[in-house]
């Protein structure tokens, strides 16, 4: 089951992120798609912030993953670096998905056969300077009933505010 949110600021994506982060549980697995500026790191600080993430939180492009402690373990990775899935090896990809935290995957999708038969697949489009289409696709049980209860703590009309 897929389910569309909107924003229309980078306030209301990170705010979005927050929402989400307050119905995260350990190993969870979010993976978020969209092209260079459509607002993945903001939803990402949003989602740090929900989670008690105190320091700052930007993009793990060069470094591949950052780790953030809050409630629960933050993993952060930026995969648009990598070439190969054999790369994820490197990094202890699979061992850090299953480590308690939470792991947020920008770019996963450049490996759909990398990632876990559960996860929270959300791909974010521009519509234009400021506004977002967030479109959710719960891969699994726990991934679609937390698909289903973000969607529904964010409002019924498909908006975020």
């Amino acid at each position: 089951m897929s389910f569309t949110l909107h924003t229309s600021s980078e306030q209301q994506t990170e705010l979005l992120g927050k929402a989400l982060a307050g119905l995260l549980a350990p190993d969870d697995v979010v993976v978020l798609a969209g092209d260079l500026g459509a607002g993945k790191t903001h939803f990402a600080k949003g989602v740090a912030e929900g989670l008690g993430v105190e320091e700052p939180v930007t993009s793990p492009t060069f470094n591949i993953l950052l780790v953030h402690p809050g409630r629960l373990m933050l993993h952060h990775f930026d995969l648009y670096r990598m070439e190969h899935p054999e790369q994820l090896e490197d990094i202890d990809f699979w061992g850090t998905l299953e480590a308690g935290g939470v792991s947020l995957i920008e770019w996963g999708d450049r490996f759909p056969e990398a990632l876990p038969e559960d996860h929270l697949e959300i791909a974010i489009h521009r519509e234009d300077a400021e506004r977002r289409r967030f479109e959710i696709t719960g891969r699994g049980e726990r991934s679609t009933a937390l698909a289903s209860l973000w969607v529904t703590a964010c409002g019924q009309t498909g908006t975020f505010s």
